[in-house]
């Protein structure tokens, strides 16, 4: 482990990087801190932190290395695409057809420019979205706590840990209580490591290192301080990158599923041109003319620009869900979303406002109403001694005012910060009561347990200060305090305080009990014999903008389930203010009465399927929900913000972490993370991917029923013997101009605003089902008629010869290709609004291909490559008019009410 150390012992300004590797782990804390320039209760100073981190850099990783424009540029000339056409200018030099080969040329570096902007804009898209997800850190700076993203940590920096944490750089452990933590992704040990603090042996092996935490581990339970002895590529976790080097992205299962897909039509593409080319040759059109248009088929019909353009949605889609506070952690979540049928939401903070203000302090003297004005301590002992126990027995921290805020800013359990907000108007601050009460340890917040307590130096003796859930309290406590000293506990009091406890849960509180205790010895078991000082009682109003939501997924077909830690009276009454259906008790569980999942019978999973609300339940108990739920055929979307909801959220189709509350541990393990907490932001999201689903259903729906038009065309003159309508630089140009940007504008179209309306997607629907075959075979069909169409009635009613006939059907061929864009609206949707006409992409990208078909017949030299003539008003009124025969066909076939296909469809249908 590289440490700083210090030169003269003068102060932080010596403190310098040294080459030799000490070894950390074997110094008692006092001397590392002395190494290091720094005081554990005060931590670095702002400039010193500054200074030390122009020192040593940044505490970053070797970061995912960024994808250069020429590597971009080079991945463009290895596609199948270049290589077809590179082949076809070769072919055309060789027959001596100098022109035709130029062009094919100009063609080739066209392409490439194309897909260049287009991936370079995708990739440095997804590469910022990446940027938006920062690890945060909490320090002691300038002796009070903030919050800092990790990647500002430096060595000497005082971190302060808790359950839930991912540890930001390597730590020495200054205090441990019950610190465990998961090191599998440094040692591969699958079980939690206990820690402690002090020295080890020099020869201690890393694993064994237990006065240690590492960066990119994750406190899995417990609470803790350490000093940043190394940070970056100097961390343990920075050696082993540095060694595995840099690991390769893999695809997601939509992005598997569309790379699937263009394989499939390469083949199938390539046979058919093949075919198609032998078919005119032996038709007696000339090979050299079959084998450029046989090349240009391919190059037109093979879909390569799929994936890029699945990209562009991706990233436009992701970049919306970033404006509503959604971030995507793992790309395959974005296709999973559209699928969702079943949300299991916590309450705290998700329906919520996670807003915690004390209301309510049970006193053994009688209920006392907390409102903007604090109770006076000073002339009751027993008020004093409950605030003074909650400020105690405390993680959280308040920030001064200032910087622009008029209150002081909370760092912590919102929980916990509201026990400091009712302290500091009572006159009662933290800082000042830690000096008269010096904390010696804390018992770090036991899960299990449901409690935590902290131990502080008081006359010779120690103070006990615990706090944590009534039914956890309660049953631990043996004496209750009174005006006069302390008396019995008796189990009569212990019904009456919990009759207390449920009357403010019915109330919507969320309540926690209060107690403490003297003892003369600090290694005394901590929860025994405790006094108790009173019930809390604090409001968390529910989110006004949740009902709302609610309703919509309702109408979504989704169904949202309440899973709380939290009274069932409480549960319930949040339940009801958001919309949640509680009028039946059999659709409200206690944890209690839910037994594990293997264990259940048929009739009781039927019954728990229909629960709207369970309350009290473990974290086993939310996996048991998930797998009850995906037995029965859900997509489940759950949400967590606390180290023990990881496995929850790894296990449900889409895990959901809180951004703000939520713990790191949690995070990592999700696929989505709400910036704001927000139950709102995740049915934005679900909605989002929805669209996205369909975008990219759309636009391959388009461009497949656009490519099968133009084979179709060429093969079916093939066959008949009929001259070609369509000439392969002309195949080549509609490529570029026809297929491309309707397709980019069609993938960034915002939705249907009823995307909400219908029912969630079969996840196990194929990327195409059988009706948007159809659909393709359909489009691509009344186009090929209205080309073929236009060619033979410009050579028999218009008498023009076939050279003049080709313009004709090459302007019907890509005007119907531009109007077929409007085709892909949804089934029943409004003839002039709709999600098409809506998206102001399509329209510019309509006209902007407009302007490069007129401008291939009539701009000279372009119109001599590509072999074409301005025609006739004739000519311009039979073009106009069969294209618009498909659109017309198109647009009669969305009259009628809307089908009930769930939502993603994309096709029109």
């Amino acid at each position: 482990m590289q440490l700083a150390e210090c030169g003269d012992g003068s102060g932080g300004s010596s403190v310098k990087p040294v080459e030799a590797v000490t070894d950390v782990h074997a110094l008692p804390v006092k001397e590392t801190l002395a190494r290091l320039v720094v005081a554990s209760q005060e931590g670095l100073s702002g400039d010193e932190a500054g200074r030390r981190r122009r020192l040593y850099g940044p505490n970053l990783l070797g970061q995912r290395r960024s994808k250069s424009a020429l590597v971009i540029l080079r991945d463009q000339f290895a596609s199948l695409i270049v290589v077809l056409l590179g082949v076809a200018a070769a072919i055309s030099f060789a027959f001596g057809h100098w022109v035709e080969g130029l062009a094919i040329l100009i063609v080739i570096l066209l392409n490439t420019a194309l897909g260049f902007f287009t991936e370079l804009r995708a990739v440095r898209s997804m590469e910022a979205l990446r940027r938006l997800g920062i690890v945060h850190a909490k320090v002691r700076r300038d002796g009070r706590i903030a919050e800092v993203s990790a990647r500002d940590l430096v060595p000497g920096d005082i971190v302060l840990l808790e359950g839930g944490d991912i540890v930001g750089a390597d730590l020495r452990l200054i205090k441990a209580s019950k610190l465990q933590c998961d090191e599998s992704v440094l040692t591969g040990e699958s079980l939690p490591v206990l820690k402690q603090t002090g020295p080890l042996t020099p020869d201690t092996t890393l694993p064994d290192r237990s006065n240690m935490v590492f960066q990119g581990t994750a406190v899995t339970r417990g609470a803790g301080e350490g000093v940043v002895v190394a940070t970056g590529m100097s961390s343990e976790l920075g050696r082993i990158a540095a060694l595995a080097g840099e690991a390769e992205d893999s695809a997601t299962p939509l992005e598997k599923r569309i790379d699937g897909l263009s394989r499939q039509l390469v083949w199938a593409t390539l046979l058919l041109t093949v075919i198609i080319g032998l078919a005119g040759i032996l038709t007696g059109k000339p090979p050299l003319l079959m084998i450029e248009t046989a090349i240009a088929l391919a190059v037109s019909a093979v879909p390569e620009g799929l994936p890029m353009v699945a990209t562009l949605a991706l990233a436009r889609g992701m970049w919306r869900m970033a404006r509503r506070n959604a971030l995507i952690e793992r790309l395959s979540a974005v296709e999973t979303l559209g699928a969702t049928t079943v949300i299991l939401t916590d309450k705290t903070g998700t329906l919520t406002e996670n807003r915690m203000t004390v209301t309510v302090l049970a006193l053994p003297s009688g209920d006392l109403a907390v409102g903007e004005t604090a109770p006076d301590p000073s002339k009751d002992a027993m008020l004093r001694r409950i605030l003074e126990v909650g400020v105690l027995c405390n993680n959280a921290a308040l920030e001064p005012a200032g910087d622009g805020r008029e209150a002081a800013k909370a760092i912590g359990d919102p929980m916990e910060a509201a026990l400091l907000h009712l302290g500091a108007k009572a006159g009662i601050g933290r800082q000042a009561l830690l000096e008269a009460y010096p904390e010696v340890e804390e018992e770090a917040f036991d899960p299990e347990l449901k409690m935590m307590a902290t131990i502080h130096s008081v006359d010779g003796g120690f103070l006990v200060a615990v706090k944590g859930a009534p039914e956890a309290v309660l049953d631990r406590v043996t004496r209750i305090a009174a005006p006069d000293g302390e008396t019995a506990f008796s189990d009569a009091d212990r019904s009456a305080w919990n009759e207390r406890s449920a009357a403010l849960a019915e109330k919507g509180l969320r309540v926690l009990a209060i107690a403490a205790k003297t003892a003369g010895s600090a290694d005394e078991p901590v929860y025994r014999g405790l006094t108790l000082l009173g019930l809390v009682g604090l409001q968390d109003p529910p989110r006004q903008d949740v009902s709302g939501a609610i309703a919509a997924c309702r109408r979504a077909g989704i169904r949202v389930i309440m899973a709380t830690g939290d009274h069932a009276v409480t549960a319930r009454q949040i339940g009801a203010a958001v919309g949640l259906e509680v009028e039946d008790e059999g659709l409200i569980v206690d944890g209690r009465d839910l037994p594990p999942l293997e264990a259940m019978s048929e009739a009781e999973r039927r019954g728990f399927l229909d629960a709207a609300i369970f309350a009290r339940v473990s974290p086993k108990q939310k996996l048991d929900l998930i797998a009850l739920h995906q037995s029965a055929g859900d997509v489940v979307a759950m949400t967590g913000d606390g180290v023990n909801d990881a496995p929850a959220l790894t296990k449900a189709d889409i895990g959901v972490a809180m951004g703000q509350r939520g713990s790191q541990v949690a995070r990592e393990a999700a696929d989505m993370v709400l910036r704001d907490d927000a139950f709102t932001s995740i049915v934005a999201a679900i909605a989002q991917g929805r669209v996205i689903f369909a975008n990219i259903r759309k636009f391959i729906v388009y461009l497949l029923s656009c490519n099968l038009s133009e084979i179709m065309v060429v093969g079916l003159a093939s066959l008949s013997g009929m001259p070609l309508p369509i000439l392969p630089l002309q195949i080549l140009y509609l490529n570029l101009v026809t297929d491309v940007f309707p397709a980019f504008a069609l993938g960034a179209g915002e939705g249907e605003p009823d995307v909400m309306e219908r029912p969630p997607r079969n996840p196990r629907e194929p990327l195409l089902a059988r009706r948007h075959w159809i659909t393709i075979v359909s489009f691509g069909a009344a186009i090929t008629a209205s080309t073929l169409a236009a060619f033979y009635l410009s050579v028999t009613l218009l008498a023009m010869t076939p050279e003049q006939a080709v313009t004709i059907a090459f302007l019907t061929l890509a005007l119907s290709q531009l109007w077929n864009v409007f085709n892909m609206r949804e089934q029943g949707t409004g003839f002039l609004r709709n999600e098409i006409t809506r998206n102001l992409y399509v329209w510019a990208a309509i006209a902007w291909c407009l302007a490069l078909t007129v401008g291939a017949v009539y701009m000279p030299g372009l119109s001599d490559i590509l072999s074409l003539s301005p025609p006739d008003a004739e000519g311009w009124m039979l073009a106009v008019g069969l294209s618009l025969v498909p659109w017309l066909l198109g647009q009669l076939a969305k009259l009628g009410p809307r089908k009930k296909h769930a939502t993603g469809t994309g096709d029109g249908d």
